[in-house]
């Protein structure tokens, strides 16, 4: 398909390949393996002669639809699919990080990313520096050493923080760094990574990809020197991959992306105006209000405000789990970007296994509750959470 089509073509053309049958539906090929006329074109395919598929944990023709797609909606030039958006974080450093190397990372991050860097690399010799993400000069001061891998969130889970991502781009260039960036709070509806200078783009597919609860799954995207001869080899050998048919979950969610998102982040901006104004509440943290510390950043690299706020009450974990509890329509979950409309309370779900200083360092009070917005009605929302608030 050519790249000449906007962006909700793309959504529901991109990677298309109709079987001999000409189905309409793009077809689910749920199948472990495939077979060979000749015992020659089995060996031509192990050895690389042959294009073709040879097992599903290597490739397979419904999982190359959904990557093809959603590489068209990123404007990346190749992505790999995995079985969780854990598997992709953890297949992207993997595979290129060696004894010795050094990673600079943002604080803020989700804590099984935290605990990847700070517990699990370490006993391979690979050392991580956290720094506030949103100050360039902690950035700056941690890449005038060189480093390998440079990782992010932008938003950063739950306090929607942001990282500058052209600034710090170029930082870690200079330092000899690829950047990461996990974009799951902007969707790739909201934020473009790539043009903004990173280098790798990771998905949790089971959130606003999927954004009906139903499957897990996670991508990997970048260009194609780096798919192909540095993630693909380890990506074949370790099995992160994506099975057929929650690929086909996903790749037909991607055609109703655009709508969800769109509708899910101004739900999310007028829910994030009205709280600031309800009593008993700290703090409101939406990239898309006025008030969030880094709004202007946020105008220059998000379209919109992203579906997920955060708010912090006054009476610390005693009022979140007591307006937790007294919601009725709004569910307590530790899931995101789902049609529903779902709320945790981060210090003792998300970010349980990430120490209490760690946690203070984040600025993950004990009063917060992070929001991912649904599609419901805005006035629905609205009631059930000042019936909630008001105890």
């Amino acid at each position: 398909m050519t790249d000449d089509y906007r962006r909700d073509t793309k959504l529901v053309r991109s990677g298309l390949e109709r079987s001999p049958f000409q189905e309409t539906s793009e077809a689910l090929y749920l199948t472990s393996g495939y077979v060979y006329d000749n015992a020659e074109e089995a060996a031509a395919a192990f050895a690389g002669e042959a294009d073709r598929y040879v097992y599903s944990r290597y490739g397979n023709p419904t999982v190359t639809m959904f990557q093809n797609r959603l590489a068209a909606l990123e404007g990346a030039e190749a992505c790999l699919a995995t079985g969780t958006g854990m598997a992709g974080v953890f297949a992207a450093l993997a595979c290129q990080l060696d004894t010795g190397d050094r990673v600079v990372a943002s604080r803020a991050l989700f804590g099984a990313c935290f605990a990847i860097l700070n517990d699990i690399l370490p006993r391979w010799g690979v050392t991580t520096e956290f720094v506030d993400g949103s100050d360039l000069d902690q950035w700056r001061t941690a890449l005038s050493t060189p480093a390998k891998v440079v990782f992010f969130e932008s938003p950063s889970n739950p306090m929607l923080d942001l990282v500058d991502i052209s600034a710090v781009a170029d930082m870690a260039h200079s330092a000899g760094a690829k950047v990461i960036i996990d974009n799951v709070f902007a969707t790739p509806i909201a934020q473009k990574p790539l043009d903004l200078g990173a280098d790798i783009v990771i998905y949790s597919a089971t959130k606003h990809i999927d954004g009906q609860g139903r499957v897990l799954g996670g991508a990997v995207l970048a260009d194609e020197d780096f798919i192909k001869e540095r993630m693909l080899k380890f990506y074949r050998q370790t099995g992160p991959s994506i099975s057929p048919f929650n690929a086909w979950v996903l790749m037909k969610s991607l055609e109703t992306i655009g709508l969800r998102v769109e509708r899910q982040a101004q739900t999310a901006a007028t829910l994030a105006a009205w709280l600031e104004a309800q009593p008993g509440i700290a703090e409101v943290r939406y990239p898309g209000l006025p008030s969030h510390p880094q709004y202007d950043l946020a105008q220059r690299q998000m379209s919109n405000g992203g579906t997920l706020l955060t708010v912090t009450l006054a009476g610390g974990r005693t009022s979140a789990f007591a307006t937790l509890n007294a919601l009725r329509l709004i569910d307590i979950s530790n899931n995101l970007g789902d049609s529903k409309t779902l709320a945790c309370h981060p210090a003792s779900t998300t970010h349980s296994s990430v120490s209490a200083e760690e946690r203070a360092a984040m600025g993950i009070a004990e009063g917060c509750i992070r929001v991912s917005v649904g599609l419901e009605d805005v006035e629905d929302l609205k009631e059930d959470l000042e019936r909630a608030l008001a105890g």
